[in-house]
């Protein structure tokens, strides 16, 4: 499989843009021979549906803009539909934990978020943000649209913010400390049958 391929693949995979460096250190090699790559992937997508956009020192896979109306007509009608239990919940997540990664959304919920933040990015109701402690993912927070439709001025103006904030907080700390301490008591059991 070409280099170029395998580029291809990765942005595909990560649905999201990747540094030119972190893809030279995943693939072992110089940004430059992936910037060189990217240019033939980028002549490869020519008249295809996706194509490679460019932003600083990221690079991303997104559909063609030769495709743009056939996409704003899908997201027209995903925006008209409500947003169901998993997108209140995880905007609700979002809301009194935020800024927040994916995997602690996943976390939280139990279950795989990333169809859903999608959805909830797409409608303008939360944001990606650049994590400052680890530059290889983003964390998600409400955005201002969300909080003037929620008649709010602040994210601490929400209903019972400290509260709720507080028992997620718990959630997650009792949720941690109970998976720890289970899989000590399996690792003894484990000693004690051999």
């Amino acid at each position: 499989m070409t280099l170029e391929a395998k580029i291809e693949s990765v942005l595909f995979w990560k649905a999201e843009p990747m540094l030119v460096s972190r893809l030279a250190k995943i693939f072992s090699t110089t940004p430059e021979e992936i910037n060189i790559s990217l240019a033939v992937l980028e002549d490869n997508l020519k008249g295809r549906g996706v194509t490679l956009l460019y932003k600083d020192d990221e690079v991303a896979l997104r559909t063609s803009p030769d495709a743009s109306d056939v996409i704003e007509n899908l997201t027209k009608e995903e925006l008209t539909r409500d947003l169901g239990k998993a997108g209140l919940e995880t905007l609700s997540i979002v809301l009194y934990q935020g800024p927040i990664s994916r995997r602690e959304i996943d976390y939280i919920r139990g279950v795989n978020s990333n169809f859903i933040l999608r959805n909830l990015l797409v409608r303008g109701l939360v944001e990606k943000i650049e994590n400052p402690k680890d530059l290889r993912s983003y964390l998600y927070r409400a955005t201002f649209d969300l909080l003037s439709h929620l008649g709010v001025a602040r994210i601490e103006d929400l209903p019972e913010y400290v509260s709720t904030r507080k028992e997620v907080d718990t959630f997650v700390e009792t949720s941690s400390e109970a998976a720890t301490d289970a899989l000590s008591e399996s690792l003894i059991e484990e000693i004690h049958e051999e």
